[in-house]
């Protein structure tokens, strides 16, 4: 079923907590990247692009998006079909350069 015209959902706000916890700098936009996303209707990548310029666009449908000026950084897996957002990871730029973005 395809959910034309209905907002994302997001799954889950947790991994973003966490993260607002140990490092409350990352608070304000972590909350505002959940709003705009909760709210957004994003079907294609192109539709998150332009939104946020400075996400990119992964193989596997992950997205990543730059939080606080590219000190951290927000791994999602979006299902555009579903209007689904999983968040897979967030954490520091050093944190990111560990993983593999594409698999996590």
């Amino acid at each position: 079923m395809y959910l034309k015209g209905a907002p994302v959902r997001i799954i889950s706000k947790t991994p973003l907590r966490r993260c607002w916890n140990e490092h409350p700098d990352a608070k304000g936009a972590l909350q505002l990247w959940w709003k705009v996303a909760a709210g957004a209707n994003w079907t294609k990548a192109a539709d998150i692009k332009a939104a946020y310029g400075n996400a990119s666009i992964l193989a596997n449908d992950r997205v990543v998006f730059n939080i606080c000026g590219r000190k951290y950084r927000l791994v999602t897996l979006v299902r555009y079909k579903w209007h689904l957002v999983y968040v897979r990871f967030v954490g520091t730029h050093d944190e990111y350069d560990e993983i593999n973005a594409e698999e996590v």
